[in-house]
């Protein structure tokens, strides 16, 4: 779900600079023809949408590859990024116009100046982040004293501190190693630390490590990691019209996904850089929410099912870390009526 990061927008335009996220990551991918000839056929007027290394978002392969962008009439320049940040740090720099990217990042960037809208949920984790630990380690008590590697601010740093909450321990019970997440899953293998914090497809490239496994998930916290469609909110004032589209190609290509499940599993194996088996792994690991669970998540609510609840939660992370010196307004955070609009239209 990227490294998925909270960190600030300033700290992300620091840190795309400085990272070579590309020869970690194990999401290395060739392009395609058919991808190139898309990307040629989106033209100059193309709806700009960034994706990353995550189950949630590798449907977005499928509807290029399916064709489904063209069939709901909306040209789309779809962007891979090898390095999560580098996507975040794009959208915030106007050089794309949506991404696929999780509700915290969307809060940090919010914090940070940026003017975002979340349109659309894609997922939850629901066990494809994970703390990770060596041979020996059998509760999270046993991390006490413990090198522990995760993206520091990231929503597995969020996860790994939710663990310790509820084991009655703090930050400082262990040692905390910051390190961009595919370096951190590198030093694990490497047995340089004894724990990491990651999400697939890097879970698959920590569990290399002979006797390791997973010690706790996103699924022992449930709605604590959602992962949406964001966009600027020029672009939704000025376009609101391709946001519709791209809101209904993101359903149709669900329904697609259901029709043929092991053609659209190659395909987004295929842009995982993982194998179908291994991708086969990610199911249960990654909750893809459909229509009714889109309007039910945009409703206000007391617990981390609902966005406005979860992104309230999110803002003290981000001062408790300190990443934030206040908690962001979150009021004009998330925009449903194109979720209401396909929900009426597919009624109808």
């Amino acid at each position: 779900m990227k490294a998925r990061s909270l960190i600030s927008s300033f700290l992300l335009f620091i840190i795309t600079l400085s990272l070579t996220v590309a020869c970690t990551n194990p999401a290395v991918y060739i392009k395609t023809t058919n991808e190139e000839d898309t990307a040629i056929s989106a033209g100059v007027d193309a709806l700009r949408l960034g994706f990353s290394a995550w189950p949630g978002w590798f449907p977005w392969q499928v509807a290029q590859e399916k064709g489904i962008f063209k069939e709901q009439q909306v040209p789309v320049d779809l962007k891979w990024f090898d390095g999560y940040l580098e996507s975040i740090s794009t959208l915030t720099a106007g050089q794309i116009d949506a991404n696929s990217q999780t509700l915290g990042d969307t809060v940090s960037s919010v914090v940070g100046g940026a003017d975002q809208v979340v349109v659309l949920v894609n997922d939850n984790s629901t066990g494809n982040d994970k703390v990770i630990v060596r041979e020996g380690i059998n509760s999270v008590q046993d991390l006490k004293g413990k090198k522990v590697a995760a993206e520091e601010g990231t929503v597995d740093h969020f996860l790994l501190l939710l663990g310790l909450k509820q084991a009655g321990m703090s930050p400082k019970d262990i040692q905390f190693v910051p390190l961009e997440t595919g370096k951190a899953a590198s030093a694990f293998v490497g047995e340089q630390v004894d724990a990491v914090a990651v999400f697939a497809p890097f879970t698959t490239q920590a569990l290399k490590r002979p006797g390791s496994k997973e010690l706790f998930s996103s699924k022992d916290f449930p709605g604590s990691i959602s992962d949406h469609l964001v966009f600027t909110r020029k672009y939704i004032e000025e376009k609101p019209e391709k946001v519709q589209a791209l809101v209904d190609a993101w359903f149709v290509t669900l329904d697609a996904i259901k029709k043929n499940p092991a053609r659209a599993t190659e395909i987004m194996a295929r842009r995982a850089g993982v194998s179908v088996a291994e991708y086969q792994q990610y199911a249960d690991g990654t909750k893809l929410f459909t229509i009714e669970e889109n309007l039910k998540a945009f409703k206000p609510g007391n617990d981390m099912t609902s966005l406005h609840y979860a992104a309230e939660k999110l803002g003290e992370f981000l001062v408790e870390v300190g990443l934030a010196k206040n908690e962001p307004d979150i009021s004009k955070l998330f925009d449903d009526r194109f979720i209401k609009a396909y929900a009426e239209k597919s009624q109808a």
